[in-house]
C-alpha cells in the first residue's frame, strides 16, 4: 500500500487529499464463489476497505462494520471494474485529518460490446452508519472531472443515505 498527501490550501479548506492504492491482489479474500467474491483492503492509515464483486459489478464499503455503516451494495448499472487509486478527502475539522469521502474511478462497459467505454468517478461518503455513493461525475466528458468531484466530496456529512438520491454532477455520458 502506498500512501501519498497533497497538500493544497488546506489550512483555508479544512480538506485535503490523500491516496492509496486499491489493488485487489494484494487484498486478503474474504470469500469467493462461482457468483462473486469480497475483499479487505488496506485503506488511508489502515482504515478498513472491503470491495465486494458481483454479476461483474464493483462495490466498495468503508470502516470496521462495514454491514452496519454502508447503505449496502452501491454499485454503477453497467458492468465495470475499478481504477488502482483511491482518492481519500480528509477533514481537519476535529484537529486531526481523518477520512470523510472517497473518490474511486469506475470504468464501465458498453451494454452491447462490454467493451470499456465510459469513466466515472463516484463519490463515497464515510460516515458511521451513514455511507453511501453521494455523486457521481462522468471523467471523461468533463476536463474538471476531479475538482468536481472533490467539490462534492468536501460537501460529505449532509447526505442522508436513507432518503437522498446521488447527485449527478457536469456532463454525463458514461452509460
Amino acid at each position: 500500500m502506498t500512501v501519498t498527501c497533497a497538500t493544497p490550501a488546506f489550512a483555508q479548506s479544512g480538506f485535503t487529499s490523500a491516496y492509496t492504492d486499491l489493488d485487489i491482489e494484494q487484498c486478503l479474500v474474504l470469500e469467493a464463489d462461482d457468483f462473486g467474491a469480497s475483499w479487505a483492503c488496506p485503506g488511508y492509515k489502515g482504515f478498513p476497505v472491503m470491495v465486494q464483486e458481483g454479476d461483474l459489478r464493483f462495490s466498495i464499503s468503508y470502516g470496521f462494520e462495514p454491514e452496519k455503516n454502508s447503505a449496502g451494495f452501491q454499485t454503477l448499472p453497467p458492468f465495470n471494474n475499478l481504477g488502482s487509486k483511491l482518492e481519500w478527502r480528509l477533514s481537519n475539522e476535529k484537529g486531526y485529518f481523518f477520512p470523510v469521502a472517497t473518490i474511486v474511478r469506475y470504468h464501465t462497459a458498453d451494454v452491447e460490446t462490454g467493451e470499456n467505454k465510459g469513466q466515472v468517478l463516484v463519490v463515497t461518503q464515510i460516515a458511521e452508519g451513514n455511507s453511501c455513493h453521494i455523486a457521481y461525475v462522468d471523467a471523461l466528458a468533463n476536463k474538471d472531472a476531479n475538482e468536481l468531484a472533490r467539490a462534492a466530496a468536501d460537501k460529505s456529512g449532509d447526505f442522508d443515505c436513507a432518503n437522498d438520491e446521488p447527485e449527478v454532477i457536469g456532463k454525463f455520458t458514461a452509460y
